[in-house]
């Protein structure tokens, strides 16, 4: 008979694109014992887990819920439930997540009518406008707020009153921007919006966060052909999480603990402390990198402070100080995708991993690995000018 041994994680530092490191007591939450998904306690738990989402969407709207499923399935419930197959969907492309959105859309029988940036950069409310006036029938547009892959931020009010006036949905990934930095579904005009749990939320990964406006539920509503999707159908599932509590699949009880106890952390600390803490540390850390010659891909005007990405200097080995860092300091950060893999670094400071003491330590362990390399003459420029910012702040 073949023996087994018992799995024991690593205690890793993860400043990759997600997950972050979960907080201590959204693990003791998870710990719960197990009540049923009807259970009356259960029920009230639920309407707090409601609240506490649309504090952190800023929105009202009444269909705010976490999926059962990670991001991309959110992804995927937004797109099967506010598009009908044959439905034309302006889709901005300018990384991995926003091509997610377009095979999304396609794969669903939907026609993806694609804009596309450069990597890193972002699209402008004049090219949407364009594109909305000269392509006949667009039912919505899709654009990423935070784009993983490249650590770019899209502004979206002004493109939100743009669809608010030609009466099309506006649907939008939060995954990486929810509780990291801003995310105003109301006054933006967002109509459809999906998240994920693993990243500036510190939870596990398994849940997606989601908001439906009331045009959005119109639209749902009163659609002409069913949603194909049995699992993420909203007709059915907005039943169970409103006031007629009708089964429609078991709900993950320990995973919405953990979701509720990360929620409730986020509340206490507050969006002004939150947001400046994400900030702070972004500009700690890219002061100390820039110090040691490692600049920022992504103009300052739309740069993420959660997902910070850096150009690799030429003469450094990508994968060679990846695996330095992960096996000799426990730390996880994440490589370049797509045209910018071996070019840059992902470095993520989301959530609890956002700290003061993971940016020094970070800094410190890069400057070892790159001074044994020989690609600097000595170690502490990047400790130093990261103690600089935060000491004159």
């Amino acid at each position: 008979m073949k023996e087994y041994r018992k799995f024991e994680p690593p205690d890793r530092i993860l400043l990759g694109p997600g997950p972050s490191n979960v907080h201590p007591r959204v693990l003791r939450a998870m710990s719960a014992p197990t009540i049923g998904h009807l259970d009356p306690d259960f029920l009230e738990l639920m309407e707090e887990v409601q609240e506490l989402l649309r504090w952190l969407f800023k929105t009202k709207n009444r269909l705010t819920i976490p999926v059962s499923a990670t991001g991309s399935a959110g992804m995927e419930c937004c797109f099967a439930n506010v598009f009908e197959r044959g439905e034309k969907v302006l889709i901005g492309v300018n990384g991995v997540f926003g091509k997610r959105m377009a095979e999304t859309a396609r794969k669903l029988g939907q026609i993806p009518v694609t804009m596309e940036k450069d990597w890193g950069e972002v699209f402008d409310p004049d090219v949407i406008s364009a594109a909305l006036k000269s392509e006949k029938d667009i039912a919505g547009v899709a654009l990423v707020h935070a784009e993983t892959s490249t650590g770019a931020c899209q502004p979206l009010e002004e493109i939100g009153e743009l669809c608010k006036k030609r009466g099309v949905i506006f649907l939008v990934d939060a995954v990486t921007s929810l509780g990291g930095i801003p995310v105003e579904v109301d006054k933006w005009n967002i109509d459809a919006c999906y998240s994920g749990t693993q990243k500036c939320l510190s939870c596990p990964p398994g849940l997606s966060p989601v908001t439906f406006s009331e045009k959005a539920l119109e639209k749902i509503n009163s659609r002409s052909t069913e949603v194909e999707s049995w699992y993420f159908d909203m007709s059915m599932i907005q039943k169970y999480w409103g006031e007629e509590r009708v089964y429609h699949h078991t709900a993950p009880i320990n995973m919405i603990y953990a979701l509720h106890e990360a929620l409730l952390i986020l509340y206490e600390e507050g969006f002004d402390s939150l947001f400046a803490r994400h900030k702070k540390n972004s500009e700690a850390l890219l002061s100390g990198l820039s110090a040691i010659g490692i600049e920022p891909l992504v103009d300052e005007t739309y740069r993420l402070p959660e997902l910070n990405s850096v150009i690799i200097p030429e003469s450094v080995d990508d994968k060679a100080v990846r695996s330095a860092l992960l096996n000799d300091y426990d730390i996880e950060i994440g490589p370049g995708l797509g045209p910018l893999a071996g070019k840059i670094w992902r470095i993520g400071l989301m959530g609890q991993a956002s700290s003061a003491k993971n940016v020094i330590y970070f800094l410190a362990s890069l400057e070892q690995i790159l001074k044994k390399m020989g690609k600097i003459p000595e170690a502490g420029k990047a400790v130093q000018a990261a103690e600089e910012v935060y000491c004159n702040t």
